[in-house]
């Protein structure tokens, strides 16, 4: 077969280049016209008042657009008795306590971080707050001191308690200074309640299990208190810090004493008295504020109300009031 001239050569180079280039053209020339048709869609359903196909959209808008949408929104609740809204967590909250002379109250949330407000300024446009940083750890209970002097914290990490002491400074703010150590780490459940007793003397934690304990103010454990509920789901000191109260899957009430001498030291803590009445477990209790009335909340859908102020040593206390739970709106009929 004889070789192809070099005239020949080249005519066929330059066939094959110009039907390279009519491909192309052809290709570029659908292509515009695709993203005409498109346009001239978006543009004739804006025109006719309908939105614009999304399925047109480019994928980054798409993509930009999803992560938008996975923002949590802010709700803007409103109340007739709203009177207002602390912003300066950036986590959240899990307590918070109202000083005992009504002053100051106490927020801890997973940032963390304490803020104390000033109830003064609850009715201000603007609500300042006070920081103290829980280092390496974040407290997921707060209590304030009776003197409101310092705070304890329950530590979500570390399973134990904290103490942060608070200094006023000559500008009216306070400077919050945790103790060098916190309290050893003795529960083996998670926490459900924190507590100081008002006259100072003690401190009251208790775990899920059935573990209360009973604290000094340096740190050392005082008592501990099996209260044999299977698992506790709340605890309280009362208001005079005489007694120690808990609920739990249990259908009652116990309460304890806590005995002290005539000079203020520790003696025992011995079982005072039972609320007995409800058909399954107490969810929730309370001390009036002189202790001579208690309140309890069960599962089997009703509230009674106790007379505790007897000789307990001699009578035990009476009911006398109790409710039933009419509805799921907490609408109650009483029956006296």
């Amino acid at each position: 077969m004889e070789l192809l001239q070099m005239p020949e050569l080249m005519g066929l180079s330059l066939l094959l280049g110009l039907l390279a280039l009519m491909a192309t053209a052809a290709v570029a020339r659908g292509w515009l016209r695709a993203e005409q048709e498109t346009c001239g869609r978006s543009a004739g359903q804006r025109a006719n008042g309908f939105p614009p196909d999304k399925s047109l959209r480019p994928k980054k808008q798409k993509q930009h657009q999803r992560i938008h949408k996975e923002k949590p929104q802010q709700h803007n609740f409103t109340h007739r008795l709203l009177a207002a809204t602390l912003k300066s967590h950036s986590g959240n909250i899990s307590c918070m306590d109202f000083s005992s002379n009504g002053k100051y109250l106490a927020t801890c949330a997973d940032d963390r971080t304490v803020r104390i407000w000033s109830t003064k300024d609850f009715l201000q446009r603007e609500h300042r707050s006070m920081r103290a940083n829980v280092e390496l750890d974040h407290a997921v209970l707060v209590r304030f001191s009776p003197d409101c002097r310092a705070f304890i914290v329950w530590l979500a990490n570390g399973d134990t308690l904290r103490v942060f002491k608070m200094t006023k400074r000559e500008d009216g703010g306070y400077t919050f200074t945790a103790t060098p150590e916190d309290f050893p780490k003795k529960h083996k459940a998670a926490i459900v309640s924190i507590g100081i007793a008002d006259t100072g003397k003690f401190i009251m934690t208790a775990s899920s299990d059935t573990t209360i304990l009973i604290w000094n103010l340096k740190g050392q454990v005082l008592s501990t208190i099996n209260t044999n509920q299977m698992h506790n789901t709340s605890a309280a000191i009362s208001p005079c810090s005489r007694f120690v109260a808990s609920c739990g899957f249990t259908p009652d009430v116990k309460v304890w004493e806590v005995c002290f001498g005539k000079k203020g030291d520790f003696q025992e803590v011995v079982r005072a008295f039972e609320l007995k009445g409800h058909s399954a477990a107490v969810h929730f209790f309370a001390f009036s504020s002189d202790c001579r009335r208690m309140a309890s909340v069960s599962k089997d859908g009703t509230w009674k109300l106790w007379d505790t102020d007897v000789e307990y040593k001699k009578q035990d206390p009476y009911l006398l009031r109790t409710g039933q739970e009419c509805c799921r709106k907490s609408s109650y009929s009483c029956n006296c």
